[in-house]
């Protein structure tokens, strides 16, 4: 049964094929079952519909005009992307498909395929996805540094002065998102979807302004944060 208008989508899909009765067919199915789908025909196509939003998965065709699904998914990958990717491929060699994980693929699925096999690859690929990404959970009042504090629930800190400052919403999410992570660096790409909304992407620059107010408030040299980091190309960690 096909979402509502309202209702939001299980997930978001880019499907990646340039023959266009199966890029159609697969469109329409994958809505039928709930997805929110979006399509490209060739390779740049699908970095720059990548670049723009955030996935919860790729079907991505091996043999593409311009650029081959192979060096799309280098590509994708290179940008510390981890979207799960699917690969379709007519070739059915073990070497294809070593080639293809190789070069950071998920799985891969040989054309002609079972439409309800690619479906069940494609929810199994998602889930596994979103409990990898499940973070551990921290209390509402959070301590760190040096009398620094997070109340989630009132949207307040203290400071590294012991002042009392307000949270935006999108800060409190920031900063939950990283301190339930603690240690790990977070992706600009994983931020952006928890953060911002769905499909919805403001500039790297607006990730980096939200640091830079952390730091002025938890950091006692914000030239040299002990806390708060940005990892270039990257992302953004925590550290107690």
């Amino acid at each position: 049964m096909a979402p509502t208008r309202n209702a939001r989508p299980k997930a978001s899909i880019l499907v990646v094929e340039d023959e266009e009765s199966l890029r159609e067919a697969l469109k329409l199915n994958l809505e039928l079952e709930g997805y929110e789908i979006t399509t490209a025909e060739t390779g740049p196509g699908a970095l720059k519909a990548v670049k723009g939003e955030y996935f919860d998965c790729l079907i991505l065709d091996i043999m593409l005009p311009e650029m081959d699904g192979l060096a799309v998914c280098e590509a994708v990958r290179l940008q510390h992307n981890e979207v799960p990717i699917l690969f379709l491929s007519a070739r059915n060699s073990g070497a294809d498909r070593v080639e293809g994980l190789r070069k950071g693929g998920d799985d891969y699925l040989t054309k002609p395929f079972n439409l309800e096999e690619l479906l069940l690859r494609v929810e199994k690929l998602i889930e596994k996805s979103k409990r990898i990404q499940t973070p551990g959970a921290i209390p509402q009042n959070y301590v760190f540094g040096n009398g620094c504090e997070v109340d989630f629930a009132a949207h307040e800190a203290v400071t590294k002065s012991g002042e009392k400052v307000e949270l935006s919403k999108k800060e409190a999410a920031l900063l939950k998102l990283l301190l339930e992570n603690k240690g790990d660096v977070v992706s600009r790409e994983h931020i952006l979807q928890v953060v911002w909304g769905y499909n919805v992407y403001p500039t790297t620059r607006t990730i980096d302004n939200f640091i830079l107010n952390f730091r002025k408030y938890f950091e006692t040299d914000s030239r040299a944060p002990r806390h708060f980091h940005s990892v270039r190309g990257v992302g953004y960690k925590f550290t107690e």
